[in-house]
């Protein structure tokens, strides 16, 4: 079953990418008490995710902030060394990447997709959410191929 709006974020555990190395989280303390912009990628480094997706959320932050936004996060199916690498060399201090390394929360959001045919295995959807003090209250599940309702300036027009 596929996460909504309104359901608590399940809790796994992610790794963040952090100054001083990967530093494990649980997903429930993470998101608690704080409302978060979160967009998932199929991959770091993979072309859309690179070229468009987290650009519009590292352009966009100082936009998110002013709409009440607390933090942005990226997760993506891969190793935080990967993903602190490309936050590092993409990204910003304003975006902070969490690991999903087994696809954990991939997996129990229910928006998994099987990359298999590009050699990418089984990977996590594109997406973006709003989550409020741990719930759904913005999900955006991107059609396969498609890069539109997850980008950060849709979730800036619907704040």
């Amino acid at each position: 079953m596929t996460i909504a709006v309104g359901d608590k974020l399940p809790d796994v555990k992610l790794v963040k990418a952090g100054e001083a190395g990967p530093e494990a989280v649980q997903s429930a303390d993470y998101f608690k008490g704080k409302r978060v912009a979160l967009f998932s990628v199929p991959g770091a480094f993979t072309p859309t995710c690179s070229a468009k997706h987290l650009p519009g959320y590292v352009d966009h932050a100082a936009d998110l902030k002013a709409k009440g936004i607390d933090e942005i996060a990226c997760t993506a199916v891969n190793d935080p060394f990967v993903m602190g690498a490309w936050g590092k060399a993409s990204g910003s201090a304003d975006v902070t990447m969490l690991a999903d390394g087994n696809g954990d929360l991939a997996e129990a959001l229910g928006l998994t997709m099987d990359g298999s045919g590009f050699g990418l295995g089984k990977r996590g959807q594109r997406f973006s959410m709003v989550i409020n003090d741990g719930v759904v209250e913005q999900l955006n599940v991107e059609a396969p191929g498609e890069f539109k309702v997850s980008a950060a300036d849709y979730m800036i027009e619907q704040l």
